[in-house]
């Protein structure tokens, strides 16, 4: 077999190699990036409070996807009517939650440790996700292992928290 045949075939090989991890790398990130934006949409009323109404909501009514109450402020005339909060594992009639309500609308968010974890819940969801990707595509099972463990620990500790 003559050597230029031998070289073009080691030379496919490594663009294939090359062109594994490209792929892999750019599924790896935007899985992630992809958890991070389903993220966002509710953390950034929970971490960036400022400016921001906040206070407590007494859940006296659950319907369909909704839960609702009335709103108490944390200011002395911050006093609105109802407001809703998402009805999920985390959220029980007759008590009473610490929120921040969306600007502009009558949606509230759970806010504290327990509403930051909540909310990038999907992040972790797609760490745990990236980690197999990176594992078995990048062929880095370190790495997998560090992501993986990170999005579990965020899992579980949302879990704990509310």
């Amino acid at each position: 077999m003559p050597k230029a045949a031998v070289r073009s075939g080691q030379g496919a090989a490594v663009a294939l190699r090359f062109g594994r991890l490209a792929v892999m790398g750019v599924v790896a990130a935007l899985i992630l990036i992809a958890g991070v934006w389903a993220s966002w949409g509710t953390a950034q009323y929970v971490m960036l409070t400022k400016g921001r109404e906040s206070g407590t909501v007494a859940v006296t009514r659950c319907d369909g996807e909704l839960c609702g109450g009335p709103f108490t402020g944390d200011g002395p005339a911050l006093r609105r009517g109802d407001v809703v909060i998402e009805d999920s594992v985390a959220v029980e009639k007759g008590r009473t939650y610490a929120v921040v309500v969306k600007p502009g609308s009558d949606e509230a968010v759970r806010s504290g440790p327990a509403g930051v974890l909540y909310a990038w819940v999907p992040l972790g969801g797609a760490l745990l996700l990236a980690s197999v990707v990176v594992a078995g595509g990048l062929r880095r099972p370190r790495a997998g292992w560090v992501l993986a463990g990170a999005g579990a620990a965020l899992l579980t500790a949302a879990f704990v928290a509310v």
